[in-house]
């Protein structure tokens, strides 16, 4: 292959890891090799649906032009046929549809994935990455957190409270009846 050629093709890596001026930093490495032409349309039409693409790598062109980033972090795990599996809301949605495919594509191997400057390695290390939970989670999980100790501190105050008032609402009743309210 020429140089020309190989630089092209390196721009391309870059330009589809550079999503809208933003830098791809976080992927899932795998290997479609083995798996059919039909279904390996059946996984990129299914993860299309959650806006997750895969790129089909050369490794050395890949180790290129990923210099410089932290997918630069893959290179040890790009050995024989690659692709890269990006996109989605996060990196653990992608995780997660590459795992869950597992069940109908076997032959599907997850090399490893990428987060944050974190290399997961193999399969073991994309379906541990897929347990974690994506940012929007994160966040409800800290949101519930914070707002624990109020809720509970509210329900203290509220209990004596709504005591106070099913009283007050059994003594207008008995009035309204008149009936007599014992004096002690």
């Amino acid at each position: 292959m020429s140089k020309a050629m190989k630089n092209i093709i390196m721009r391309d890596y870059k330009s589809r890891v550079s999503m809208g001026g933003e830098k791809l930093e976080d992927a899932v490495l795998i290997s479609i090799r083995g798996v059919k032409a039909i279904d390996t349309t059946k996984i990129r039409n299914n993860l299309a649906k959650q806006n997750i693409k895969i790129t089909v790598i050369r490794n050395s062109l890949a180790k290129k032009a990923f210099e410089g980033s932290q997918l630069s972090n893959l290179n040890d795990l790009l050995t024989g046929a690659s692709a890269l599996a990006y996109g989605g809301a996060s990196v653990v949605e992608v995780a997660r549809a590459l795992v869950a495919s597992l069940d109908k594509y076997p032959k599907l191997e997850l090399k490893g994935a990428v987060l944050d400057g974190t290399v997961f390695k193999g399969k073991a290390g994309v379906t541990e990455l897929s347990k974690f939970p994506t940012r929007e989670e994160a966040v409800g999980q800290i949101v519930t957190l914070a707002i624990s100790p109020g809720k509970k501190l509210l329900g203290q105050l509220k209990g004596p409270g709504s005591n106070i008032a099913g009283i007050i609402k059994a003594i207008e009743g008995k009035l309204e009846k008149g009936e007599a309210i014992a004096k002690n």
